[in-house]
């Protein structure tokens, strides 16, 4: 039997978004756009999904507009902020963020937004107070995610909020890693859009949301459909909607129990490693806020390629990094920005648990992967 660490990048799916997913799969066609019996009812089901999902963030129903993930919901949240500002503007992002922001942050800059990136520490902290630094008469959204999907690195957005709301610029969250596995509350975060995905909390993969607080301008990338407040065209996903809603429920009902376990487990892991295996070396905080189930490890002189392939061969699944950087010939951003070099940011090795993991996997991984780093280190020498 296999060994699962990678919830990072997708957590298996859960029963109950799986039985919400055939409820809707099962019953009649429709479009909940449709006026007839058959269209009310998936108007209904879509329409309990976003009350369940705005729940989970302490947010209202009506905030929540449904997209195909957290990428398109990064997408809308920084192009649609940007666009609907005018010409002069600027954003300040994370050196960390996730690949949807930043890739998006670098194709405004190409189309004339003046972009800046703040730094953060050899743990991947950022100072509240650098954030505010960096803003300036120009900037339209400042976007720092709420947790670190490679690292676990928690920021304080909260504090970021704060710092920026006398400049009256609006700021962006990604929670995609944080919703479920520690307590988000938009109001506070203090954030003005919040981003989550599905398939993080062990719901289908190809949907996510973005919240939106009221007043907040926005345009609309999409165009073609009154579909969600007219900030997303096209027919709404209802059975991975419903899938989508009962994971985000699941998961945030669960989150107390099941995080403080979670974290256990991840400091389990590390001791185990660190007792078995010489000079191994922790990315990012050692204490403080910090995901519970989130570990990055590096052994030098240890290619991380070898060590993926020979764990996947024995039966075990990690990563290197964040899935959407998966095959990139580049080191990791997020373990550059924190002061890394390229050979060892391409050796961090990701072990993200879920709600499945337990002390047998655990268990096993430390007794693995030892012989695994000397393999590899004698394959190198």
């Amino acid at each position: 039997m296999r060994i699962y660490l990678d919830a990072n990048a997708g957590a298996p799916l859960r029963p109950e978004a799986r039985a919400a997913m055939l409820d809707v799969l099962d019953g009649p066609a429709a479009n909940p756009a449709s006026a007839h019996r058959e269209g009310v009812r998936a108007r209904g089901i879509l329409e309990d999904a976003r009350r369940t999902v705005a729940g989970a963030l302490g947010a209202r129903p009506a905030e929540i507009l449904f997209t195909s993930g957290a990428t398109e919901a990064n997408n809308l949240a920084l192009r649609g902020t940007l666009a609907a500002a005018g010409p002069a503007r600027g954003l300040v992002v994370g050196a960390i963020e996730h690949a949807s922001v930043l890739e998006t942050a670098h194709g405004l800059a190409r189309d004339g937004v003046a972009v800046r990136v703040v730094p953060v520490d050899a743990a991947g902290r950022m100072a509240p107070d650098d954030v505010a630094a960096a803003c300036d008469a120009r900037t339209a959204l400042v976007s720092i995610g709420v947790a670190n999907g490679e690292v676990g690195v928690i920021a304080p957005v909260a504090e970021i909020a704060r710092a920026v709301r006398p400049r009256g610029v609006p700021v962006h969250s990604d929670a995609a890693q944080a919703v479920g596995r520690i307590p988000v509350d938009v109001h506070a975060l203090g954030a003005d859009l919040v981003s989550l995905s599905s398939h993080k909390l062990g719901g289908p993969a190809g949907v996510g949301a973005l919240w939106v607080r009221p007043g907040t301008p926005l345009r609309a990338l999409a165009t073609g459909g009154p579909q969600e407040r007219g900030h997303r065209a096209g027919t709404e996903p209802v059975a991975a909607i419903a899938g989508f809603a009962a994971a985000a429920a699941a998961a945030t009902a669960e989150e107390s129990r099941v995080g403080p376990r979670l974290a256990a487990l991840r400091d389990r892991l590390w001791a185990g490693l660190r007792a078995r295996v010489p000079d191994v070396l922790l990315h990012g905080p050692a204490d403080g806020p910090r995901l519970p189930n989130t570990l990055n490890v590096g052994f030098p002189g240890c290619a991380g390629e070898s060590l993926l392939v020979l764990l996947d061969l024995a039966g075990v699944a990690v990563s290197l990094g964040s899935a959407c950087a998966a095959g990139s010939p580049e080191p990791s951003h997020v373990l550059r920005a924190m002061g890394l070099g390229p050979e060892a940011a391409r050796g961090g090795l990701r072990l993200s648990l879920g709600p499945q993991s337990t002390t047998a996997d655990v268990d096993a991984v430390i007794d693995l992967l030892p012989g695994l780093v000397a393999q590899v280190r004698r394959a190198a020498a």
